[in-house]
């Protein structure tokens, strides 16, 4: 499965773990995803998607429609 932000689009960054002797590997920094129901109250129904927590938080700040309409 995928690590993308169903509404918002983030994706896993890609980095560099450094140690202390100045060696470098890759790393990669993943967004903080949960998989949440969501109330739809146009359509009168729940549906289940992955988003990161700050997209939530704007969900529940904004609502569904108006992010929605923003991300499109």
């Amino acid at each position: 499965m995928s690590k993308v932000c169903e509404l918002t689009g983030k994706k896993p960054l890609v980095g560099n773990n450094v140690s202390h002797a100045n060696n470098r590997t890759k790393r990669r920094q993943l967004p903080n995803l949960k998989e949440k129901r969501i109330w739809i109250p146009e359509e009168n129904r729940f549906i289940k998607m992955r988003i990161s927590t700050s997209a939530l938080r704007t969900l529940k700040k904004n609502g569904y429609a108006s992010m929605v309409s923003k991300k499109n």
